[in-house]
């Protein structure tokens, strides 16, 4: 309540960027604060629950919901989030050299419709400088993973050495690895999910994680995040050689470019569209990435998830784990509490003990 009567209405008055910068420093600034990050924890914190806590990864989610990409481009507020109860949280996309991204104006809110457009274009410091904020870190509540992209400049034919970089400056401090080939805001990216691109990326990224857990003794998951904007034959030639290529599992999905259905004004305006228009669609592709695998491959479920029932649905539908992004925007940390506590509501009505029980229910 204290969001929706005070928080979201100031932010809202405020330009979306401006808005953006003001809850990451924020939260960066609290951290650094003695009892800061308790003081989150006893406001927004989720307690740990046996039904709802995992092991994926070989590591350990205390809870199912997670902070997608894009919030905390360059991991300075990880303490932060890890204290409003996410289970884990994605930081970046980072790439190999800082850049500024794309021109301002290039994130909108889309209030009538619950959705953002954003066309950010990899804004981020680079990799050296994340490596830096998360070497910093003291400990960590939650599993931490790092989202690496190609710089705008690097062509496709180059990109590998791109994500081969971010992975050789990022290894020892990310907990698994997100192949970001999904993103609409950078020219020719989405590119790199079809034809032989695909497989040549991956096999570069399988050989630089093979490489740095030789040289450090620990493997890390690496997992694709994937585009809602794709055919079937697509979808299915992309699930195909993602999951020839060894990679840990993917995450379904990143924003779309459909404006099917938008009411507001800013619907013209160009960049993904995340938030509540994105919810069908992604978890349909959940669906079909659970059925063509038949379960074997891990998936993370991420689009338009608002309440407890959405991350339900495509926990049914096959996600192991599902993110929120545009919700946090919308609704303010007091999310996590209800997706939280529906979740186990679900469970109940459902007469299942934990939740690895409902991942694919609807497929049995």
């Amino acid at each position: 309540m204290l969001y929706r009567n005070l928080g979201k209405p100031l932010f809202f008055k405020l330009d979306p960027e401006k808005a953006h910068h003001l809850v990451i420093n924020g939260l960066h600034k609290a951290s650094k604060i003695p009892g800061g990050v308790g003081l989150l924890s006893g406001m927004y914190g989720v307690p740990e629950s046996a039904e709802l806590s995992s092991e994926l990864f070989g590591l350990h989610f205390p809870s199912p919901v997670g902070l997608a990409a894009g919030l905390d481009k360059n991991a300075v507020a990880v303490d932060g989030f890890s204290a409003i109860g996410f289970g884990f949280m994605e930081v970046g996309t980072v790439t190999p050299k800082g850049q500024p991204g794309n021109d301002l104006p290039r994130l909108f809110r889309l209030p009538p419709d619950e959705a953002l457009i954003n066309r950010m274009g990899f804004n981020n410091l680079g990799a050296d400088e994340m490596a830096k904020s998360l070497a910093a870190l003291k400990s960590r509540r939650i599993p931490v993973a790092v989202n690496i992209g190609k710089n705008k400049m690097t062509p496709n034919e180059e990109a590998h050495r791109d994500y081969e970089q971010c992975i050789s400056v990022l290894y020892p401090y990310a907990d698994f690895f997100v192949v970001n080939i999904s993103s609409p805001n950078t020219p020719d990216l989405r590119n790199l999910q079809h034809g032989s691109e695909l497989a040549v990326l991956l096999d570069a990224v399988m050989k630089e994680i093979s490489k740095q857990a030789a040289l450090s003794g620990s493997t890390k998951a690496v997992l694709v995040k994937i585009a809602p904007d794709v055919n079937d034959a697509e979808l299915e030639f992309m699930i195909e050689t993602i999951a020839k290529s060894g990679v840990s599992g993917l995450i379904a999905t990143n924003t779309t470019i459909s404006r099917e259905g938008i009411s507001h004004g800013h619907a013209k305006e160009t960049g993904g569209l995340s938030g509540k228009p994105l919810r069908a669609r992604s978890t349909e592709v959940i669906s079909r990435v659970y059925r063509q695998t038949s379960g074997k491959l891990p998936i993370i479920g991420s689009g338009g998830i608002f309440t407890a029932e959405d991350a339900y649905e495509k926990i049914r539908a096959g996600a192991s784990l599902v993110e929120i992004y545009t919700a946090l925007i919308y609704e303010g940390p007091e999310i996590n509490r209800r997706i939280h506590r529906g979740l186990k509501e679900l469970l109940r009505r459902d007469g299942l003990s934990h939740i690895s029980e409902a991942v694919g229910a609807d497929h049995r």
